[in-house]
């Protein structure tokens, strides 16, 4: 696995007015920083920035001679601030409404900047990862030459705060807050139809159904492996993505972003809506010619990105093939 690395960010301001010192941890994978091209990947809720190798969760995309292949690129990946990722108690955020997503991209930014990364080939993400990912593109208008949201939005929708405000209370007032949350996560990342598909309403024992065993299981991974903290901080990442607040209408914003932006989304996401990024793709469409958009077939959901690879990857590969030693942006994105 890839060595843990630490850039501490000092007097970092939040929402609040408040200055704090951040520790951004990082890892990279593929060739050294500074001999190709650089892709940042941007993890999910849950996720981290062991992207690949032991127990990496996009092992089936990024690798060598993979989708995006590691014998020709630079895989960078940075931890969002308070995911404990770093087994550091310190470096939790107690303050987690502080925070929101463009704050995560600007930590990012600040986190390239002491790189001496002026340029990035690509940022890619799913889910949250994806929404970081929009927010960074705002931010740095010229800094990417292709930005890849997957299963995401460049804003929450009511649908998605909703959800996040019915988290945020399990949270807070559940007596096995972590268990419970993950539950509930859980019937919104998946459908019906691929619940169905997997259980058929079998029995474990004769008073469990599968599916309740199931969701239990999930419920206790996931409190044996994260904290109470770290959830309650990318939760508030999830609900607060907005490329648009304080700066003026989405066209206006996305606009001004020069990269060439691949959308990615899934006919069944019950998360993010597939129609708000086909309403994203021919708002933006009328006004920037260097946009493309891609649906991911199947019934599971929004956890389809993480499952449908064979689909992902050759939506990416024409992208990722392109031999490119140098920034540059193009007028019209590759299909």
């Amino acid at each position: 696995m890839s060595a843990l690395k630490h850039i501490t960010i000092s007097n970092y301001k939040t929402n609040s007015g408040k200055s704090t010192a951040i520790s951004l941890s990082y890892q990279t994978f593929g060739l050294s920083l500074g001999e190709g091209p650089i892709v940042l990947v941007n993890h999910a809720l849950t996720g981290n920035s062991n992207v690949i190798g032991d127990k990496g969760w996009w092992n089936d995309l990024i690798g060598d001679q993979k989708c995006i292949d590691t014998s020709k690129y630079t895989i960078l990946a940075f931890n969002i601030p308070g995911n404990g990722y770093d087994n550091n108690p310190k470096n939790l955020i107690a303050n987690y409404k502080d925070f929101n997503a463009r704050a995560i991209a600007e930590l990012f930014a600040l986190g390239l900047e002491e790189l001496d990364i002026k340029k990035l080939f690509a940022v890619i993400g799913g889910s949250v990862g994806g929404g970081i990912a929009w927010e960074l593109a705002a931010l740095k208008p010229d800094l990417i030459q292709h930005l890849i949201p997957i299963a995401t939005d460049w804003k929450s929708t009511d649908w998605l705060i909703a959800n996040c405000h019915i988290q945020d209370a399990i949270l807070n007032h559940s007596s096995q807050p972590l268990a419970d949350a993950r539950m509930h996560a859980m019937t919104l990342y998946r459908t019906p139809e691929s619940l169905t598909q997997k259980f058929h309403r079998t029995k474990k024992e004769e008073a469990l159904f599968n599916i309740e065993s199931w969701l239990n299981y999930h419920g206790d991974t996931l409190t044996n492996r994260f904290s109470l903290s770290a959830y309650k901080m990318m939760n508030q990442i999830l609900r607060t993505i907005d490329i648009c607040e304080g700066r003026g209408e989405f066209l206006e914003v996305a606009s001004q972003i020069k990269s060439c932006i691949h959308l990615v989304t899934i006919n069944s996401d019950l998360f993010f809506k597939p129609e708000e990024n086909w309403n994203t793709y021919v708002e933006l469409k009328g006004v920037k010619e260097n946009i493309t958009i891609h649906e991911i077939k199947s019934i599971h959901g929004h956890d389809a990105f993480l499952i449908e690879f064979d689909q992902l990857a050759k939506f990416l590969k024409p992208i990722f093939k392109v031999k490119s030693n140098a920034f540059e942006i193009v007028p019209k994105c590759v299909a």
